[in-house]
């Protein structure tokens, strides 16, 4: 086997720190430095190694040699994802949970997230129209945070909507966070674990009624491949998992505001083609948001068992990092890769390893997001409200997107002024 000091290193002392202060392009660099789809770094005192482009997603995604258990940091656990959830799982574990969640994307149940959302945005925009300023991204996360509640059987009063949204959005906040962020992350999980647990308890106790075919009855009610119930905690963990991603998807629309902002020539086409009644458009515009603007930097896994690859030697134990973001950037891969152009994906092929924002490889077998295909529809209703339902002005702010923040968001979080609501079907 190949010595691994044929690997090109990164020679800091500790890449958590590069991670941290780089932000998304800390890998992304390394590659372009190195010319090379692979480099060695440590991470949290260990050797790391780094991998990104489509071959080493292909890689990342062999569950014959890589495992995500024990690859996930306890900091991140206790914040973003929760203990016990399926992204810390592998093998017929994993895949008997993932099923669970797939279980809940049937084309009906996204058909009625998408119905809620645009119902959501319509009523908002009913209020902004006497409001004279408002931040697109604060009611972003509180349209999701309704629509994701509802969707999912669990119940929300509207006096506790801003609390729980901001809770939801702030674990998502914590993930690349020191300090202040990552304790709100850790006090906001508690908060909503010890509410979402009190839920399944009285759904199990016949005290609350929560439909067959929603998120909060199947969690509530999955056993696992022992045939035993989920513990209440557990089970609340994976019923945020259904949850929280959809907040999160508020900042995909904050994304998506600023390209038709920064973009009005795809913008100007996206409005025609909508006015045709052709969501071709709109659907390659969302998919280059998702491509185009920082959402995952990185991901991890740890190494199953000794392997070759590229003559390259990957010890049993240890990390490895699959560059995301630098992925969605790479120029071997996308032509003119720092350019926003809708256009590209009239010709892409639908690869599971390129396009990789929310995770790769296969929905129901690997770590892909269970949610992308929910994230795509509820990403095209919200680029439609925004272009077809309302006008507003957009006034003089910041919109620099701050790499080196994970996660990413424009400073200004997209202000927004003199809302007005637009007949049905007409272009703004």
């Amino acid at each position: 086997m190949t010595n691994d000091n044929s690997i090109p290193r990164d020679h800091t002392l500790e890449g958590g720190i590069g991670l941290l202060s780089e932000g998304y392009e800390f890998a992304m660099k390394r590659r372009q430095e190195f010319q090379s789809d692979i480099f060695q770094t440590r991470m949290l005192g260990q050797k790391a190694i780094c991998i990104g482009g489509k071959e080493g997603a292909e890689l990342f995604y062999n569950e014959e040699l890589f495992q995500r258990g024990g690859a996930i940091p306890k900091r991140i656990q206790k914040s973003l994802f929760g203990e016990k959830g399926v992204q810390t799982l592998d093998g017929q574990a994993h895949a008997h949970r993932k099923k669970l969640f797939m279980s809940l994307m049937s084309p009906e149940r996204l058909n009625e997230i998408a119905e809620l959302v645009e119902q959501q945005w319509e009523a908002a925009a009913l209020k902004w129209q006497s409001t004279e300023q408002l931040v697109l991204f604060d009611e972003a996360q509180q349209v999701m945070c309704r629509a994701a509640c509802q969707w999912a059987g669990v119940p929300l009063q509207e006096s506790d909507v801003k609390q729980v949204a901001d809770d939801l959005g702030d674990m998502v906040e914590s993930f690349g966070a020191v300090g202040m962020r990552h304790r709100r992350g850790r006090q906001a999980r508690r908060r909503t674990e010890k509410w979402v647990s009190h839920l399944i308890e009285q759904i199990r106790e016949g005290e609350l009624e929560a439909p067959e075919q929603t998120a909060a009855h199947a969690m509530s009610w999955h056993r696992d491949t022992e045939a035993n119930l989920l513990d209440t905690q557990t089970a609340a963990v994976e019923l945020i998992n259904i949850i929280r991603p959809i907040v999160a998807i508020g900042r995909y629309v904050v994304f998506s505001a600023v390209a038709l902002h920064d973009y009005p020539e795809a913008r100007h086409k996206l409005v025609q083609s909508l006015q045709t009644g052709d969501p071709t458009y709109s659907q390659w515009f969302v998919q280059e948001v998702r491509r185009f603007y920082p959402f995952t930097p990185i991901l991890g896994a740890q190494v199953r068992k000794d392997f070759t690859w590229k003559d390259y030697s990957f010890e049993e134990g240890t990390m490895v990092l699959l560059d995301v973001y630098g992925t969605t950037h790479d120029e071997k891969l996308w032509q003119q890769a720092d350019t926003f152009e809708p256009e590209r994906f009239e010709h892409w092929s639908g690869s599971p390893f390129d396009l990789i924002p929310q995770g790769g490889g296969d929905h129901y077998r690997n770590h892909r997001c269970a949610g992308e295909w929910l994230t795509i529809d509820v990403m095209r209703v919200s680029l439609e409200f925004l272009t077809t339902r309302i006008t507003y002005e957009v006034p003089p702010q910041d919109l620099t997107i701050d790499l080196s923040r994970m996660p990413a968001i424009p400073e200004s979080r997209f202000v927004m002024s003199d809302v007005q609501v637009q007949p049905k079907n007409a272009g703004s």
